[in-house]
């Protein structure tokens, strides 16, 4: 599925190509939730890096989140996560790790996305205190991260080529 984004002000526009649309995994790590989660929660889809085409790339800026583990040690990301520097819109995340994959924010999508049959609400154990999850009677639930990755969710449900 061609999935078209942009941010707020309209400076920076976005497409890509996606084989995991369905706007189905809600993180609440501190991560997401801080800088694209109003709700307490980000959604992140999947998208093929090689096919990310951007308009208004000068008006971008790039965050790498301190990550602070149970130690008590921080490290910077290795996690790119692109905004728009003028209205702050959070737009795409990209990780050298996985250079094949970039993970648009469903926020930042204006491609009409396909309904999800269940979510995913991963990493609950990071969730803001005033945060109620919203589940659904087939979603799960995850302290930390699921085993299961966004294109294993799509093929489990029979979903990789229907949107």
């Amino acid at each position: 599925m061609k999935l078209e984004g942009s941010c707020h002000c309209k400076a920076v526009r976005f497409s890509l190509e996606s084989a995991e649309p369905y706007p189905f995994m809600r993180c609440y790590c501190s991560i997401c939730r801080k800088t694209a989660g109003g709700g307490g929660y980000a959604i992140n889809l999947g998208g093929d890096a090689r096919t990310l085409q951007v308009e208004g790339r000068e008006h971008l800026s790039i965050y790498q989140a301190r990550i602070t583990n149970d130690a008590g040690e921080t490290r910077i990301s290795d996690g790119q996560r692109h905004f728009c520097k003028h209205c702050g819109s959070a737009l795409w995340l990209w990780d050298p790790n996985w250079p094949e994959l970039v993970h648009p924010h469903a926020s930042a999508i204006d491609t009409d996305l396909p309904v999800p049959p269940e979510s995913t609400h991963l990493m609950l154990a990071s969730k803001a205190s005033w945060v109620q999850p919203q589940l659904g009677p087939d979603d799960r639930c995850f302290d930390r991260y699921p085993e299961e990755s966004l294109a294993q969710w799509h093929q489990r449900l029979g979903l990789q080529d229907k949107a």
